[in-house]
């Protein structure tokens, strides 16, 4: 089936990995391996969610004032653009910082989901919200990523999953993944392939 729309994770993906989420969790005060930050927060009281989206905060503009591409991620989104394929974002983080990502890259996303837009990954909201915007179908979506929470929205999605293995847990994930790439300009010959 011909892929219509690529939907990327950002931090990982787009961007060369950043965050250390130990380190964020353990300055919130939970457990170091307490599970997924934003799901951790949920449960806290109000005063202290305040502090911990402060400190979350505080990261996630860190992140994009010292954000840097990874390597053929400017090339790749290009080349889809030239294919006319959709391009959406599709992030735990927020919006703001999806499109300031961009505006200091010189990227341009068709769509971003963010976790204020609804239930964050791994959940298939998001993956179906931009396949929704762009009027294609899942199935003719690819969804790529660097985590977990990516293959397991494509897969609940119905779109097909693309693990980018550029770090030291990827063979954990792999076999939630439909294809496994190392660079993320890999992903053009994916969209060749289903071209058959």
């Amino acid at each position: 089936m011909l892929i219509k729309a690529v939907i990327f994770d950002l931090d990982g993906t787009i961007t060369e990995p950043y965050f250390d989420f130990d380190a964020i969790r353990e300055e919130m005060g939970l457990e170091r391996y307490s599970g997924p930050v934003l799901e951790s927060m949920e449960g806290m009281s109000p005063q202290r969610r305040r502090r911990a989206e402060g400190i979350l905060h505080f990261h996630e503009q860190r992140a994009v004032t010292e954000s840097r591409l990874n390597a053929g991620a400017k090339r790749t989104l290009s080349a889809l653009r030239k294919m006319g394929i959709h391009i959406g974002i599709l992030t735990r983080n927020k919006r703001s910082n999806a499109l300031a990502i961009g505006q200091k890259h010189g990227l341009k996303f068709d769509a971003i989901v963010d976790r204020e837009d609804g239930p964050v990954k791994p959940d298939a909201f998001g993956v179906l919200q931009i396949c929704r915007q762009f009027g294609v179908s899942p199935q003719e979506a690819l969804v790529v990523g660097d985590y977990l929470f990516d293959l397991l929205c494509a897969k609940a999605a119905g779109a097909v999953s693309v693990l980018l293995a550029n770090h030291n847990r990827a063979g954990e994930f792999a076999e939630h993944a439909d294809f496994t790439i190392e660079t993320i300009d890999q992903i053009l010959e994916i969209i060749e392939k289903k071209k058959d």
